[in-house]
């Protein structure tokens, strides 16, 4: 059986700004399980003080140490991830699941990171793959959201009025069944 991933992903410049995004997608009715958020949250320099967890949640100390314990503890998993070319990232939502996914199944091949593989798993061209990479590099924040054609049309929206430097919508037909269909 085939289906269509929907995916809408906005780019931002600052934590504020994508916080601010993820609350009105929230009062907006949005299922939280169904965001994931990406960004680098702090720099080298800064020093981070530590990470830890605390049951299904993991916390931070540092510059946007409240920033990431808010989204860990609103999205579905949260993670810290060192990707080569990229650097420490931390990862809020489904995208950790797609990110480990990719690791295990060996799916990071050709020059395409860990997260490449797991945005790639979900139906994001390759030329897409890379901007969010270089934005990520960049110290942006990239907030992705998942749903249903209408729900991701409203979610452009709401990130766009959320000071998303841009957003896009992209849409796969991905298989839902292990088993290949054959005609």
């Amino acid at each position: 059986m085939k289906d269509k991933h929907h995916s809408a992903v906005g780019l931002f410049s600052s934590h504020h700004d994508a916080e601010n995004a993820v609350k009105e997608l929230q009062s907006a009715g949005y299922n939280m399980q169904k965001l994931s958020v990406i960004g680098k949250g702090y720099h080298t320099e800064e020093s981070v003080i530590g990470y830890y967890n605390t049951g299904d949640r993991m916390a931070s100390w540092g510059k946007f140490g409240l920033f990431w314990g808010w989204l860990w503890g609103l999205l579905f998993g949260s993670a810290f991830f060192i990707i080569p070319g990229l650097g420490a990232v931390m990862v809020g939502g489904p995208l950790v699941s797609w990110i480990i996914g990719a690791l295990e199944t060996a799916f990071v091949a050709g020059g395409i990171t860990a997260l490449g593989g797991a945005l790639a798993s979900i139906g994001i061209p390759q030329n897409s793959i890379v901007q969010y990479e270089t934005a990520l590099k960049a110290d942006k924040f990239l907030l992705i959201v998942n749903g249903t054609e209408q729900e991701i049309e409203r979610a452009k929206g709401i990130l766009l009025e959320n000071k998303a430097d841009e957003a896009n919508v992209h849409t796969d037909v991905i298989s839902t069944s292990l088993v290949p269909v054959t005609n």
